[in-house]
């Protein structure tokens, strides 16, 4: 079976880049130890430093959903829900 691929792109209000940077760089650890995820990796737009985005795949859409109900997505969203412009989040499957 096929693994959920993730992409979410994270765009930080302008004068909240660090801060957003040191929350999104919190969720690693503990989502790598999730069960079911396979890869875990922040980028930063090299142009836009205020663009992060988040390349995932996970065993099953249901353990990614187990991970984004989990409580350090839930922190997160706590903490920067006043310093995010714009999240979108994409469920892709490989197809190549």
């Amino acid at each position: 079976m096929a693994h959920l691929t993730i992409v979410a792109n994270i765009k930080a209000n302008a004068d909240k880049v660090d801060f957003v940077k040191s929350e999104l760089l919190k969720l690693i650890d503990p989502t790598q130890a999730e069960t079911g995820c396979v890869q875990y990796d922040l980028h930063q737009d090299n142009d836009n430093p205020a663009h992060f985005l988040f390349f995932e795949n996970w065993e099953s859409r249901e353990l990614w959903q187990m991970h984004s109900n989990s409580k350090h997505v839930k922190d997160f969203a706590a903490a920067t829900e006043d310093a995010i412009d714009e999240l979108s989040i994409y469920e892709m499957t490989k197809v190549g």
